[in-house]
């Protein structure tokens, strides 16, 4: 007897070609069974997603190819992740087998029904070690509080907001244990926005449940790391798995809670391929499988405050430090009286050094890597312009490099300028290996307890690149083995430093009147947990201070990050969201083109919106003209980009998908000849 299996394999949505292809198979194949078959010339992998009991009308039966290996030593993956991934396909308007392959271990895709059976002799999965889940920690009312309200809520969302240094992680940890001893079989998913978050969390977690139990999923693993890490999780060996969005694609048949720690991170909405929010498919897969959702942040996210607000989320507040430890105080240098040029103006550097003479650390910083934004010519007006891109060349100064952010193109610093010759070139503006060097001379003249100089180290994306590097450094920290720690963002968020006091923020006004509507709420979030670096050892919190250089004392974002009160800033960014329409009272996506010529891109743009008059719920959608991208030209490629609005979801969602067929035929005309690849954003996080 012949079956017909619809295999869905690794297609773009731009291709054309439908979610699923029919083959024939000898034997039945269950639903969520990995295969092979030939696709053109190639043989890939794909997944069986149904059995039809046809071939399709107009496909003969000869015509079928044949489903070429069956990897059936692998339980097939349930419809709880098949109906994630079709929603994820749907909601962010990509192909079924686009998300499908991209949510499995590349090594997968090579691997033929022996060499995976190979990979399968593992030893039989090894039970956690017995913990009980109240004893690992003395836990303070409030936290003690927040654990039995997630535990008699119903399956709705909880948003747990705590204040920085509360302990949200000894929750996450209770609530894991609790779930794990209730079932034997439970398993829970752990996300964190960032790889950098996850060495210190997995060793808590490690240390709490035994190496057994914890594997983690992150793409700074080897795809061997990441093979074993993700079998584990399929199979079952593994009950708790650990890692950044794409574990949100994990085979977890046994998850019974997810945890998205500072669930307010942009990190989690992925800006290439599939553009999904791994926060919000969290949510949808809790309703799947019937697990609980835990959502944690110091500074959540708008949507995330609006829903619970309107009782969609269930908020738990934990307030109060571990040890009863005060949150930072607010000290704004206004840099309008300070002397022209300073990088650190003299009240900070003097704080600093009095916190280093009494063996405390301070952290600096400044969300701009390298020594300076651009390398310019005052005599000719030359700049450090990309050739590919329309930005500037960041100035390296420890390799002498001029470095575009953008394409990686790379040269030496010129010896003079290239356009007239002057020796004279300059670095203009400040960035992290800048303030590093300028503190080390600054600072040159305090001594540490020991008598020794003052330490200065750097944390940063170029400092970080080595493996293991970023243990090591974050390690030496700890140690107590370096004063100051100058870093970008990275180093501001998640990051349990003991024995920082200060924290200086050195220029964050670029944020205060930016064009982009989610800027302020980004720079709130990024000053509130910096801060919250300083203090946490509660014998040290009386002295914890977060400064801010700014030109621009009086804004009112200062005044509420002066109080730490969120409620009240969130308060007022939501009534201005609402009087002009936009997230979370709207809901956006933004058709992105990528063309060689910026006429070519714009031109897909205006002929699909053109298109769409006929389309359903037009009249419920509203298309904006097409714009270039804010760097609108990338490894010389154009971009340009037209936002689509709605106040329903649904609405948007419906007319999305009407859409998709006309933009495969406007790919195809002439005026958008030229045009690289269109993508379609679903809940853009900047425009």
């Amino acid at each position: 007897m012949c079956h017909w299996p619809a295999v869905v394999v690794a297609t773009p949505a731009h291709s054309g070609v439908g979610d699923a292809l029919s083959y024939r198979s000898e034997r039945a194949l269950a639903p969520g069974t990995l295969v092979r078959v030939p696709l053109g010339a190639r043989e890939v992998l794909g997944i069986v997603w149904r059995n039809d009991d046809a071939p399709p009308e107009g496909l003969a039966e000869g015509q079928a190819r044949e489903v070429a290996q069956v990897l059936d030593a692998l339980p097939p993956l349930d419809a709880a992740w098949r109906d994630l991934v079709g929603f994820a396909a749907r909601y962010y308007q990509r192909a079924l087998g686009e998300v499908a392959l991209a949510a499995l271990p590349p090594p997968l895709r090579d691997l033929d029904p022996t060499q995976l059976a190979r990979r399968l002799k593992r030893p039989a999965r090894a039970a956690p070690a017995a913990v009980d889940p109240d004893s690992a920690r003395t836990l303070t009312p409030e936290q003690a509080a927040a654990l039995e309200a997630l535990a008699a809520a119903d399956t709705a969302p909880a948003l747990l907001f705590g204040a920085t240094g509360s302990g949200k992680t000894e929750v996450y940890l209770q609530a894991t244990a609790r779930t794990l001893a209730a079932d034997a079989d439970a398993q829970a998913l752990i996300l964190v926005p960032e790889i950098n978050l996850t060495p210190q969390l997995e060793a808590r977690f490690r240390a709490r449940f035994g190496d057994e139990a914890v594997v983690c999923l992150h793409s700074g693993m080897t795809p061997a790391q990441r093979l074993a890490a993700w079998i584990a999780a399929h199979t079952g060996r593994a009950r708790i798995v650990l890692g950044t969005r794409l574990a949100v694609f994990a085979s977890l048949p046994g998850l019974r809670l997810v945890v998205v720690d500072e669930e307010h991170d942009p990190s989690y909405k992925s800006q290439d391929g599939a553009r999904y929010s791994a926060r919000d498919l969290a949510i949808y897969r809790g309703k799947l499988q019937n697990a609980r959702v835990l959502l944690g942040s110091a500074t959540p996210s708008l949507e995330s405050w609006h829903a619970s607000e309107q009782g969609r989320y269930r908020r738990l507040a934990m307030a109060a430090r571990i040890g009863g430890g005060a949150l930072p105080r607010l000290r704004l240098v206004d840099m309008n009286h300070q002397p022209k040029g300073a990088l650190i103006a003299p009240p900070l550097l003097a704080a600093m050094g009095e916190r280093i003479a009494r063996g405390e650390q301070c952290l600096v910083l400044i969300n701009r890597r390298g020594y300076a934004p651009v390398l310019a010519c005052h005599a000719c007006g030359w700049k450090s312009g990309c050739p590919h891109c329309s930005a500037y060349r960041v100035f390296h100064k420890l390799d002498r490099t001029l470095r575009c952010h953008h394409c990686g193109f790379t040269q030496r610093v010129p010896r003079a300028c290239p356009d007239c010759g002057n020796l004279d070139i300059e670095p203009v503006g400040r960035g992290t290996e800048q303030v590093e060097e300028q503190l080390s001379g600054l600072l040159a003249d305090v001594k540490r307890p020991d008598g020794g100089p003052v330490r200065v180290a750097r944390m940063d994306a170029d400092t970080t690149k080595a493996k293991g590097s970023l243990e090591a450094q974050l390690a030496a920290l700890h140690a107590g083995e370096v004063d100051v720690l100058v870093g970008t963002q990275m180093i501001a968020k998640g990051h349990d430093f003991r024995r920082i006091t200060l924290v200086a923020a050195v220029q964050p006004d670029a944020a205060l009147f930016a064009a982009d509507h989610r800027a302020p709420e980004r720079l709130f979030a990024l000053l509130m947990q910096a801060g919250g670096r300083a203090g946490r050892d509660a014998a040290h919190s009386g002295a914890a201070e977060l400064w801010v250089q700014t030109w621009n004392p009086e804004h009112p974002l200062f005044a509420h990050l002066r109080t730490h009160d969120f409620a009240a800033f969130a308060s007022g960014e939501l009534a201005e969201r609402e009087a002009a329409g936009m997230p979370p009272f709207a809901h956006q996506a933004l058709l992105r083109a990528d063309a060689r010529t910026q006429e070519a891109a714009q031109a897909f743009l205006n002929a699909a919106a053109a298109a769409t008059q006929d389309l359903p719920h037009r009249e419920a959608v509203t298309l904006f003209p097409a714009v270039p991208l804010t760097i609108q030209r990338v490894a010389n490629v154009e971009r340009a980009q037209l936002l689509v609005e709605s106040p329903s979801r649904a609405a948007l969602q419906r007319f999305l998908a009407a859409w998709q067929p006309v933009l495969l035929q406007c790919r195809g005309l002439p005026e958008a000849r030229g045009l690289i690849r269109f993508a379609v954003d679903v809940d853009p996080l900047s425009l």
